[in-house]
Protein backbone atom coordinates (compact mmCIF):
# COMPACT_ATOMS: atom_id res chain seq x y z
CA UNK A 1 0.00 0.00 0.00
CA UNK A 2 1.72 3.25 -1.36
CA UNK A 3 1.60 6.16 1.32
CA UNK A 4 2.12 9.62 -0.87
CA UNK A 5 2.91 12.81 0.48
CA UNK A 6 1.76 15.47 -2.48
CA UNK A 7 3.34 19.24 -1.59
CA UNK A 8 0.79 22.00 -2.37
CA UNK A 9 0.63 25.58 -2.96
CA UNK A 10 -1.69 28.44 -2.76
CA UNK A 11 -1.26 30.51 -5.58
CA UNK A 12 -2.73 34.21 -6.68
CA UNK A 13 -5.18 33.50 -9.05
CA UNK A 14 -3.42 34.67 -12.31
CA UNK A 15 -6.59 36.04 -13.60
CA UNK A 16 -6.84 38.59 -10.85
CA UNK A 17 -4.78 41.89 -10.01
CA UNK A 18 -1.79 40.26 -8.35
CA UNK A 19 0.66 42.74 -6.97
CA UNK A 20 3.16 43.21 -4.20
CA UNK A 21 2.15 43.96 -0.57
CA UNK A 22 4.29 47.16 1.18
CA UNK A 23 7.16 44.86 2.15
CA UNK A 24 7.39 43.70 -2.02
CA UNK A 25 6.33 39.99 -1.15
CA UNK A 26 3.73 38.93 -3.51
CA UNK A 27 0.08 40.46 -2.06
CA UNK A 28 -1.36 36.60 -1.16
CA UNK A 29 -3.92 38.21 1.31
CA UNK A 30 -5.60 41.01 -0.46
CA UNK A 31 -6.16 39.02 -3.80
CA UNK A 32 -8.06 36.25 -5.15
CA UNK A 33 -5.89 32.62 -4.49
CA UNK A 34 -6.33 28.71 -4.96
CA UNK A 35 -4.59 25.50 -5.39
CA UNK A 36 -1.79 25.87 -7.86
CA UNK A 37 -3.02 24.36 -11.46
CA UNK A 38 0.26 22.67 -11.82
CA UNK A 39 0.34 21.11 -8.21
CA UNK A 40 -3.48 19.79 -9.93
CA UNK A 41 -1.86 17.50 -12.16
CA UNK A 42 0.93 16.61 -8.79
CA UNK A 43 -2.72 15.12 -6.61
CA UNK A 44 -3.79 13.25 -9.81
CA UNK A 45 -0.89 11.68 -10.55
CA UNK A 46 -0.85 10.42 -6.78
CA UNK A 47 -4.55 9.36 -7.04
CA UNK A 48 -3.97 7.32 -9.98
CA UNK A 49 -1.18 5.14 -8.08
CA UNK A 50 -3.13 4.95 -5.18
CA UNK A 51 -5.78 3.83 -7.30
CA UNK A 52 -4.06 1.23 -8.73
CA UNK A 53 -2.45 -0.36 -6.04
CA UNK A 54 -4.20 1.10 -2.70
CA UNK A 55 -3.16 3.42 -0.68
CA UNK A 56 -3.05 7.32 0.87
CA UNK A 57 -2.41 10.79 -0.14
CA UNK A 58 -2.01 13.23 1.86
CA UNK A 59 -1.26 16.95 1.00
CA UNK A 60 1.08 19.28 2.62
CA UNK A 61 1.53 22.96 2.19
CA UNK A 62 2.92 25.76 3.69
CA UNK A 63 1.12 29.20 3.51
CA UNK A 64 -0.97 31.63 5.48
CA UNK A 65 -4.74 31.19 6.61
CA UNK A 66 -6.39 31.07 2.74
CA UNK A 67 -4.15 28.44 1.58
CA UNK A 68 -6.84 25.89 3.41
CA UNK A 69 -8.36 26.63 0.16
CA UNK A 70 -5.44 24.39 -1.47
CA UNK A 71 -5.89 21.55 0.76
CA UNK A 72 -9.27 21.85 0.19
CA UNK A 73 -9.16 21.08 -3.09
CA UNK A 74 -6.90 18.63 -3.42
CA UNK A 75 -9.02 16.32 -0.18
CA UNK A 76 -12.20 17.37 -2.46
CA UNK A 77 -10.01 15.62 -5.56
CA UNK A 78 -9.98 12.56 -3.59
CA UNK A 79 -6.53 12.84 -1.38
CA UNK A 80 -7.25 11.40 2.30
CA UNK A 81 -5.81 14.13 4.63
CA UNK A 82 -4.02 17.26 4.91
CA UNK A 83 -1.39 19.32 6.63
CA UNK A 84 -1.41 23.12 6.93
CA UNK A 85 2.11 24.71 8.09
CA UNK A 86 1.36 27.83 9.14
CA UNK A 87 3.33 30.44 11.08
CA UNK A 88 3.61 34.32 10.97
CA UNK A 89 7.58 34.13 10.88
CA UNK A 90 7.44 32.00 7.55
CA UNK A 91 6.21 35.04 5.59
CA UNK A 92 8.61 36.16 2.80
CA UNK A 93 10.48 32.69 2.55
CA UNK A 94 12.54 31.88 -0.28
CA UNK A 95 12.72 28.60 -1.63
CA UNK A 96 15.37 28.19 0.52
CA UNK A 97 13.75 28.43 3.68
CA UNK A 98 10.61 26.65 2.44
CA UNK A 99 12.43 23.71 1.54
CA UNK A 100 13.36 23.49 4.96
CA UNK A 101 9.81 23.61 6.01
CA UNK A 102 8.52 21.50 4.00
CA UNK A 103 11.85 18.49 4.63
CA UNK A 104 10.40 19.35 8.20
CA UNK A 105 7.03 18.37 7.95
CA UNK A 106 7.42 15.67 6.02
CA UNK A 107 9.55 14.07 8.30
CA UNK A 108 6.55 13.70 11.20
CA UNK A 109 4.69 11.85 8.26
CA UNK A 110 4.84 8.38 6.59
CA UNK A 111 5.49 8.11 2.92
CA UNK A 112 6.74 6.01 0.22
CA UNK A 113 6.86 8.35 -2.62
CA UNK A 114 6.53 12.52 -2.30
CA UNK A 115 5.12 14.57 -5.39
CA UNK A 116 5.36 18.01 -6.03
CA UNK A 117 4.11 19.98 -9.46
CA UNK A 118 6.46 20.90 -11.80
CA UNK A 119 7.19 24.52 -10.51
CA UNK A 120 4.27 27.02 -8.82
CA UNK A 121 2.63 29.65 -11.04
CA UNK A 122 3.96 32.43 -8.89
CA UNK A 123 6.99 31.54 -8.97
CA UNK A 124 8.26 28.88 -11.50
CA UNK A 125 11.14 28.25 -10.24
CA UNK A 126 11.06 24.56 -10.55
CA UNK A 127 14.05 24.03 -7.72
CA UNK A 128 11.86 22.99 -4.38
CA UNK A 129 11.52 19.23 -5.03
CA UNK A 130 15.24 18.77 -5.47
CA UNK A 131 16.07 20.76 -2.37
CA UNK A 132 13.57 19.15 -0.12
CA UNK A 133 14.91 15.68 -1.70
CA UNK A 134 18.82 16.88 -0.61
CA UNK A 135 17.40 17.59 2.49
CA UNK A 136 15.46 13.92 3.36
CA UNK A 137 18.63 12.06 1.46
CA UNK A 138 16.19 11.07 -1.14
CA UNK A 139 16.66 10.29 -4.73
CA UNK A 140 14.72 13.20 -6.98
CA UNK A 141 12.82 12.29 -10.20
CA UNK A 142 12.02 15.53 -11.59
CA UNK A 143 9.82 17.07 -14.41
CA UNK A 144 8.17 13.50 -15.74
CA UNK A 145 5.66 13.40 -18.31
CA UNK A 146 4.78 9.80 -18.38
CA UNK A 147 4.83 8.61 -14.39
CA UNK A 148 4.74 4.52 -14.27
CA UNK A 149 5.09 2.90 -10.41
CA UNK A 150 5.58 -1.04 -10.09
CA UNK A 151 5.82 -1.30 -6.36
CA UNK A 152 8.49 0.93 -5.04
CA UNK A 153 9.71 1.29 -8.36
CA UNK A 154 9.09 4.72 -10.46
CA UNK A 155 9.83 4.81 -13.96
CA UNK A 156 9.35 8.39 -15.67
CA UNK A 157 9.53 9.70 -19.47
CA UNK A 158 11.30 13.19 -19.05
CA UNK A 159 10.79 15.43 -22.68
CA UNK A 160 13.76 17.99 -23.21
CA UNK A 161 14.49 20.59 -26.06
CA UNK A 162 16.77 17.90 -27.64
CA UNK A 163 16.13 14.18 -26.20
CA UNK A 164 13.72 11.97 -24.33
CA UNK A 165 15.27 10.35 -20.80
CA UNK A 166 13.74 7.91 -19.33
CA UNK A 167 14.97 7.49 -15.56
CA UNK A 168 14.35 4.81 -13.25
CA UNK A 169 14.70 4.77 -9.60
CA UNK A 170 13.30 2.93 -6.40
CA UNK A 171 11.33 4.57 -3.29
CA UNK A 172 11.28 5.91 -1.33
CA UNK A 173 11.72 9.06 -3.43
CA UNK A 174 11.23 12.78 -4.71
CA UNK A 175 9.00 13.17 -7.91
CA UNK A 176 7.57 15.96 -9.65
CA UNK A 177 5.05 15.94 -12.55
CA UNK A 178 4.40 18.44 -15.80
CA UNK A 179 1.50 19.25 -17.19
CA UNK A 180 1.66 16.72 -19.67
CA UNK A 181 0.76 13.97 -17.56
CA UNK A 182 -2.52 14.32 -18.41
CA UNK A 183 -5.58 16.24 -17.14
CA UNK A 184 -6.56 16.93 -13.58
CA UNK A 185 -10.05 15.54 -12.45
CA UNK A 186 -13.04 17.49 -11.19
CA UNK A 187 -14.26 17.21 -7.88
CA UNK A 188 -17.76 15.72 -8.19
CA UNK A 189 -20.44 16.55 -5.37
CA UNK A 190 -20.11 13.53 -3.37
CA UNK A 191 -15.95 14.04 -3.20
CA UNK A 192 -16.57 17.85 -2.19
CA UNK A 193 -18.77 16.84 0.97
CA UNK A 194 -16.46 13.87 1.87
CA UNK A 195 -13.81 16.23 2.02
CA UNK A 196 -15.56 18.13 4.77
CA UNK A 197 -15.25 15.07 7.40
CA UNK A 198 -10.81 14.39 6.20
CA UNK A 199 -8.60 15.24 8.47
CA UNK A 200 -6.22 18.38 8.55
CA UNK A 201 -3.98 18.73 10.89
CA UNK A 202 -2.61 22.41 11.60
CA UNK A 203 1.26 22.83 12.59
CA UNK A 204 3.72 25.53 13.67
CA UNK A 205 7.03 25.88 13.42
CA UNK A 206 7.28 25.11 16.99
CA UNK A 207 6.34 21.95 15.81
CA UNK A 208 8.70 21.44 13.46
CA UNK A 209 11.68 22.18 15.84
CA UNK A 210 12.41 25.46 12.93
CA UNK A 211 14.21 27.88 14.66
CA UNK A 212 11.96 31.48 12.54
CA UNK A 213 15.37 32.91 12.06
CA UNK A 214 15.93 30.42 9.85
CA UNK A 215 12.98 31.59 7.92
CA UNK A 216 11.37 34.39 6.50
CA UNK A 217 12.17 37.63 4.75
CA UNK A 218 15.13 39.09 6.66
CA UNK A 219 16.57 34.86 6.45
CA UNK A 220 16.08 35.21 2.35
CA UNK A 221 18.88 34.94 0.11
CA UNK A 222 17.20 37.39 -2.27
CA UNK A 223 14.78 40.03 -2.25
CA UNK A 224 12.27 42.32 -4.22
CA UNK A 225 13.91 45.61 -3.60
CA UNK A 226 11.68 47.74 -5.88
CA UNK A 227 8.49 47.07 -8.26
CA UNK A 228 6.29 49.29 -10.80
CA UNK A 229 3.23 48.34 -11.67
CA UNK A 230 2.65 47.31 -15.68
CA UNK A 231 1.56 50.27 -17.33
CA UNK A 232 -2.76 50.28 -18.68
CA UNK A 233 -2.94 49.17 -22.28
CA UNK A 234 -2.75 52.28 -24.45
CA UNK A 235 -5.74 52.70 -27.92
CA UNK A 236 -4.16 51.02 -31.14
CA UNK A 237 -3.06 52.70 -33.38
CA UNK A 238 -5.07 53.37 -36.85
CA UNK A 239 -3.00 53.05 -40.05
CA UNK A 240 -5.69 54.22 -42.63
CA UNK A 241 -4.71 52.56 -46.26
CA UNK A 242 -4.45 55.06 -49.29
CA UNK A 243 -2.44 52.63 -51.43
CA UNK A 244 0.52 53.02 -48.62
CA UNK A 245 -0.75 50.94 -45.77
CA UNK A 246 2.00 48.77 -45.88
CA UNK A 247 4.71 51.17 -45.84
CA UNK A 248 3.51 52.59 -42.84
CA UNK A 249 2.98 49.12 -41.04
CA UNK A 250 6.56 48.31 -41.49
CA UNK A 251 7.36 52.07 -40.88
CA UNK A 252 5.19 51.67 -37.54
CA UNK A 253 7.11 48.20 -36.64
CA UNK A 254 10.30 49.62 -37.40
CA UNK A 255 9.59 52.29 -34.84
CA UNK A 256 8.73 49.44 -31.99
CA UNK A 257 11.71 47.65 -33.23
CA UNK A 258 9.40 44.92 -33.82
CA UNK A 259 11.59 43.95 -37.31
Amino acid sequence: MAKIVVAVKYVPDATAHRTFSSDNTVDRVGVDGLLSELDEYAVEQALQIVEASEGEVTVLTVGPAQAADAVRKALQMGADAGVHVEDDAIHGSDAIATSLVLAEAIKKLDYDFIVFGMASTDAGMSVVPSMVAERLGLPAVTLGSDITVDGATVTIRRDGDLATQTITATGPLVLSVTDQTGEARYPSFKGIMAAKKKPVEHWALSDLGIDPSLVGLDAAWSTVESFTERPPRTAGEIVTDEGDGGVKLVAYLASQKFV
